[in-house]
């Protein structure tokens, strides 16, 4: 049973691995995707998520264990993470895969086909990934199709063994992001070959048919401008078309329902939407969220308003470093409020609402106790509900000046915006600083006039009263703590 991700879909990722081992020692006995408890589910479903994507089923490299086994740099982050690792917790990346079928181990294709008519039965979508840049090294295309690949020569092979590898009679090149060394477990596919983008479409149309949405990662690797200044004359002939234009007009041909996600960097997000993606990462917003002022967090929300809904806001995901680690604690609510109550997507990460502050390497199945932080996990609970509301799901977003006095600029540290649907209006005020900070906020509706309003904070349980005409002429008055944040009902 499908079920097609909404508008502005709240998804939810699990790191299916680590989730199975988990379940399996929490209820005593092998669980697979097959025979998830109706709990695990159920304690999904109480969420509300939209979509759970469940990250890292397909089949991985035999090679990804035993090149994290014999990277000492590798060694030490497992030492750093979990003290107590054995070899057993290594299961290489996700991200080489060997085969796209469901790992036997997890309960292969027919378990991921209850898996999703569990997720369906309780109005929730299922997204999982696709790698267009490479393959595991022990695919069986390096055999079998070695013309799909970027090949190096024997003389290279001796020169730079971090950087290729030989099958048989071929030198391979392993993938890489130009700003990284090169992945040793993977090989780099040529996505100038026309053979390659038809193998691409045939196996993306069989991941479409088993889910509701695709992830890709690194989008941006095979943007034909990016690929050609990462690989020059090693690619084959420039195609006339774009990678993702071509494959992805080939799957939707079979599969138009299905939500195409891009994880994308470098400010490609725009390209990467023009070429056929539905929603794209937005990590100008988490870098802006960690690194700068309010002012570039406002900037960044000038956009135009269709472009915003179609971004993904996080703060954190399993390749980015865990939020609570990110952010102190005096920071974590504001900047939560800021990135989920705007338009696009919201992602959310297993852990996320628990404060873990240890990031697991996706190559490792266990991830070390930690205690369960109980007054964020509520926080998160009543945001991820308000997140629901009919202004969030389906209405008008708007950006909002601020203005403040001639002896004050502090309302320079705030951001605001407001939705509305029908009669339901919801306004969201954050300080993005570490002072008490006041402001004038503008509100775009003259309907308030010649009315009292009572504003309930949600996520405090408070309420506020002003009089209309004085938002109006005045604007809304605010004064938050450091790190303060407002998510107003209207009333």
């Amino acid at each position: 049973m499908s079920i097609p991700l909404p508008a502005r879909p709240v998804i939810y990722e699990i790191n299916t691995q680590l989730w199975l081992r988990e379940l399996t020692r929490q209820y005593g006995r092998p669980v697979t995707l097959a025979d998830v408890p109706a709990a695990a589910w159920d304690q999904l479903a109480g969420f509300r998520f939209d979509a759970v994507w469940l990250m890292g089923v397909w089949q991985r490299s035999a090679y990804g264990p035993k090149v994290d086994l014999e990277d000492p740099e590798r060694r030490q982050q497992f030492d750093a993470v979990l003290p107590d690792w054995t070899p057993e917790d290594v299961i290489g990346s996700p991200y080489a895969v060997r085969c796209y079928e469901v790992e036997p181990a997890l309960g292969g294709r027919e378990g991921l086909a209850a898996a999703r008519a569990e997720l369906a039965q309780r109005g929730m979508s299922l997204i999982l990934d696709f790698t267009p840049n490479h393959v595991a090294r022990d695919h069986a295309w390096v055999n079998t199709r070695p013309e799909y690949f970027i090949h190096g020569s024997a003389e290279e092979l001796v020169a730079a063994p971090e950087a290729f590898f030989a099958a048989g009679q071929n030198v391979f090149a392993h993938a890489r992001d130009p700003n990284f060394p090169p992945w040793r477990d993977v090989a780099q596919l040529d996505v100038f070959h026309p053979g390659l983008r038809a193998a691409a479409i045939e196996t993306l149309r069989d991941i479409a048919a088993q889910c509701d949405g695709v992830r890709c990662t690194s989008a941006m690797l095979v943007v034909n401008e990016v690929f050609a200044r990462n690989w020059g004359d090693r690619a084959g002939r420039w195609p006339e078309g774009e990678y993702w234009r071509e494959v992805l007009s080939a799957v939707r041909a079979a599969h138009p329902e299905v939500c195409f996600i891009a994880e994308v960097y470098w400010g490609m997000e725009w390209e990467l939407l023009q070429q056929g993606f539905d929603l794209s990462y937005d990590k100008w917003l988490y870098d802006r969220l960690v690194h700068e002022t309010a002012e570039r967090v406002r900037g960044h929300l000038m956009a135009d308003a269709g472009y915003q809904d179609r971004l993904v806001r996080f703060l954190e995901n399993h390749a980015e470093p865990r939020a609570a680690a990110v952010f102190p604690a005096s920071r974590a609510l504001a900047v939560a409020i800021a990135a989920y109550t705007l338009p696009g997507a919201k992602l959310f990460h297993q852990g996320q609402f628990e404060g873990y502050a240890t990031r697991v390497p996706a190559a490792l199945s266990r991830r070390p106790d930690e205690p369960a932080d109980r007054a964020l996990g509520a926080f998160y609970r009543r945001l991820a509900l308000a997140l629901q509301s009919p202004p969030l799901r389906n209405g008008l977003w708007r950006l909002c000046a601020l203005s403040g006095w001639p002896d004050n600029y502090s309302y320079n540290n705030l951001v605001a915006w407001c939705w509305q649907a029908g009669d339901e209006r919801r306004v969201i005020v954050v300080n993005l600083s570490p002072y008490t900070c006041q402001a004038r906020v503008q509100l775009p509706w003259p309907e308030l006039a010649g009315q009292n309003w009572v504003l309930h904070d949600i996520m405090e349980d408070r309420l506020f009263e002003h009089a209309g005409d004085e938002i109006l002429n005045m604007g809304l008055f605010v004064e938050l703590a450091p790190w303060g944040r407002h998510f107003f009902a209207f009333r």
